[in-house]
């Protein structure tokens, strides 16, 4: 069994803190980019084609594994969007899909080529992962959870909405869901 896993965290994250800590407590050997430093001063396409990169050249095999989180989730969906489907397995939480508002407290998020991946899907040309599943929280407004449904779902991509969550799913859901994830 592949032990090896591809991780992008959010902004600001790393690969031994957080999500690559309890990856690594599990035994997996962690790899992928941190969204810091040197990497997030990259111009987002370049960025994009080195994630795409990365995958193709040491994790494109069927026992591959990608967990991405919010905004190393939208990375991930556009590298795949330069690529043949994705052959490995792909876990994706609490995926940034586009442009991002909160009415309430008058805040927006506009990530770099907002509507491209929408675009990809409503023409029918985006390349879909061969196993892909998303996890967004109910009151996500940084990853709506209806704009990922409205991406995930011509996709045939599973999305479970996580009732109650926000952008920062819950440590307990999170490892709970790779105790299944990662055997599958």
């Amino acid at each position: 069994m592949d032990k090896s896993i591809y991780l992008l965290p959010g902004r600001g994250g790393h690969l031994n803190k957080g999500l690559g800590k309890e990856l690594s407590a599990r035994g997996y050997v962690i790899s992928g980019r941190e969204l810091n430093g040197e990497f997030q001063k990259l111009r987002f396409g370049e960025q994009v084609k080195i994630v795409a990169n990365d995958l193709k050249t040491n994790f494109w095999h069927k026992d591959a594994k990608v967990i991405a989180n919010s905004f190393g989730a939208y990375l991930f969906l556009h590298a795949q969007s330069l690529l043949a489907p994705y052959i490995g397995s792909a876990l994706l939480l609490s995926p940034i899909v586009g442009e991002a508002e909160y009415e309430e407290k008058m805040m927006f998020f506009v990530p770099p080529l907002a509507g491209h991946l929408q675009s990809l899907v409503k023409n029918g040309s985006y390349p879909v992962p061969t196993c892909c599943e998303i996890h967004v929280g109910e009151h996500d407004w940084q990853s709506n959870p209806m704009n990922v449904v409205e991406l995930a779902t011509p996709l045939g991509i599973k999305v479970s909405v996580v009732p109650n969550a926000g952008h920062a799913l819950e440590p307990a859901y999170v490892s709970r869901l790779l105790g299944s994830w990662l055997v599958a």
